[in-house]
C-alpha cells in the first residue's frame, strides 16, 4: 500500500451525494508542488482526530480513481490508514505555507490558457493569480438539500441503528445546513478577460453561518460581513486562487472552473531605498 503526504489546501462546503452521503472535495500538494485531488472523503465518518484541517499535512493509501477522468483524481484505499502531520501556521508573513504552495507549483495568469489545458485533459487543480478582484457576486440559491438524497441518508442512518447506538448515528448522519447564497468573484486575468466563478470553499460558507449567528439572523447583515472580508480586507491581501474542474464540465465546458480556495497572505513589504 503506497502512502503519500499531502499538504491540504483545499476542502470544499459539504455537498450531499447518494452514494457516499455527505462528501468535502479535498486537494493539495505532494511535497514537489504537484496536485492531488482526494475524492470521495466522507469528513464526518473520519475518526475525530483525523478530522483534518487546511494547512496541514496528512499521510494517506492513495490510488488512482480511475471513475473520475481529471488527472489528478485519487481516492483513499483504506480511511483507517490516514494520519495528521503537522500544521502550518501563518508566522512571518505566511512563509512557510508560501514555500510549500507556490515555491515549486506553476501560477498561471490566464484563464484562457487554463482552459485550454483543461479541455486537453492536462490538468483540472491548478494555482490562479487574477489581475484584480473586481466585485463579490452574492446570488440566492435552494435553500434545503435535495430531499431524494437526505431520504437515502434517513434510510442508512435507520440500517445503521441496528448496530450502533444513538449517539453515533446522530453524529454520523448530521448533515451540515445547506448555504443559502451562492458567492463567486468577478475578476479580471491578465489578458483583460472579465469572469465569474463560484467559490465554493469551506471557509467562506463557515464564516457566512458564523456572520448571521453574530448579526442576530440578519442575512443583509451577515452577507455584508462576507463581502467585507472577501473583498475589502481581501483587497490589501497577495491573493490567488486555487481553481478546480467540476466532473460534469472538465474536458468541454466553455469555462469548467469553480474556486475551490482563496490563498491571501499578506502582500510583500517593499524594501525601503535609503539615499
Amino acid at each position: 500500500m503506497k502512502m503519500s503526504k499531502v499538504f491540504i489546501v483545499v476542502k470544499t462546503y459539504p455537498t450531499l451525494s447518494k452514494k457516499y452521503d455527505e462528501l468535502v472535495c479535498t486537494a493539495g500538494v505532494l511535497e514537489n508542488g504537484s496536485w492531488v485531488r482526494i475524492y470521495p472523503l466522507p469528513f464526518r465518518k473520519l475518526d475525530y482526530e483525523n478530522q483534518y484541517k487546511k494547512y496541514q499535512w496528512m499521510t494517506l493509501p492513495l490510488v488512482e480513481n480511475k471513475n473520475d477522468p481529471r488527472p489528478e483524481s485519487h481516492k483513499v484505499e483504506d480511511i483507517s490508514k490516514i494520519s495528521l502531520g503537522d500544521s502550518i501556521d501563518t508566522k512571518n508573513d505566511w512563509s512557510e505555507r508560501k514555500k510549500i504552495i507556490l515555491e515549486n507549483g506553476i501560477i498561471y495568469r490566464n484563464l484562457d490558457e487554463l482552459i485550454k489545458k483543461a479541455n486537453n485533459n492536462e490538468l483540472s487543480l491548478a494555482i490562479f493569480k487574477p489581475t484584480e478582484i473586481l466585485n463579490l457576486v452574492v446570488k440566492n440559491t435552494e435553500r434545503e438539500w435535495n430531499q431524494e438524497n437526505l431520504d437515502l441518508l434517513k434510510q442508512k442512518a435507520s440500517q445503521y441503528s441496528l448496530f450502533d447506538s444513538i449517539e453515533k448515528v446522530e453524529r454520523e448522519f448530521l448533515i451540515v445546513n445547506k448555504l443559502p447564497y451562492k458567492f463567486s468573484y468577478h475578476f479580471i486575468d491578465d489578458a483583460g478577460r472579465k469572469s465569474t466563478l463560484m467559490i465554493e470553499d469551506w471557509e467562506i460558507g463557515a464564516l457566512y453561518w458564523n456572520s448571521l449567528k453574530s448579526s442576530d439572523n440578519d442575512e443583509k447583515k451577515a452577507i455584508n460581513l462576507v463581502r467585507k472580508k472577501y473583498l475589502d480586507k481581501f483587497s490589501e491581501k497577495d491573493i490567488y486562487l486555487f481553481l478546480g474542474t467540476t466532473r460534469q464540465y472538465h474536458g468541454w465546458a466553455r469555462n469548467p472552473f469553480v474556486i475551490i480556495g482563496v490563498f491571501y497572505p499578506p502582500l510583500e513589504k517593499q524594501l525601503q531605498l535609503t539615499l
